[in-house]
């Protein structure tokens, strides 16, 4: 029987830290709209605090996250245990997005190791907590990350990675905007 909890625990922000991805899940407000929920991994994935987590939102085909989060806020983190005995656990928040020039972005960005496209810092307070069984998630062994984002992103400049955004992610599947390149 899952239970709900009141704040990240030290010891659920250890378990999360030890998870190799993560999913995402935002939707419009319109009921015709489409939901999304994106995998992420790369150790992207920050507990700021018991009630707050970041991750760092690279450069991507798609800006649904984006476009859901200035639309209506509502976000939605899923981890399971691939590893280990079987959990879930899902974060449930008002999210926001936050650009390079944020004032919060050189802290939060400090707190990531990873490959500079950065395209922003997705933060979000958290309002509800719980956990499920994860009986049915399968039992997977870690191989390794995958290069080809890295791949992708060598040698591109600000300016080619400024392009992208534009070209890719300036409004949602549905037409909603979704990135403001910043000035």
């Amino acid at each position: 029987m899952g239970k709900t909890y009141s704040a990240i625990t030290p010891q659920l922000k250890a378990w999360i830290g030890r998870q190799r991805v993560f999913f995402v899940a935002t939707a419009p407000l319109s009921p015709g709209h489409h939901i999304n929920c994106s995998p992420k991994g790369m150790d992207a994935f920050r507990v700021l605090d018991d009630a707050t987590v970041c991750y760092f939102d690279y450069n991507g085909s798609g800006a649904e996250t984006i476009a859901h989060l200035r639309e209506n806020r509502r976000i939605t983190f899923m981890f399971c245990a691939f590893e280990g005995p079987p959990k879930i656990f899902r974060l449930y928040g008002l999210g926001e997005v936050l650009a390079p020039g944020h004032a919060e972005w050189d802290g939060l960005a400090a707190l990531f190791a990873l490959p500079e496209v950065p395209r922003s810092i997705i933060k979000a307070r958290i309002t509800r907590i719980s956990d499920s069984c994860g009986f049915g998630v399968p039992l997977m062994e870690f191989k390794a990350e995958r290069d080809s984002f890295e791949k992708w992103a060598a040698g591109k400049t600000e300016a080619d990675n400024a392009a992208y955004r534009r070209a890719k992610n300036a409004t949602s599947i549905d037409g909603l905007p979704a990135w403001d390149e910043p000035a």
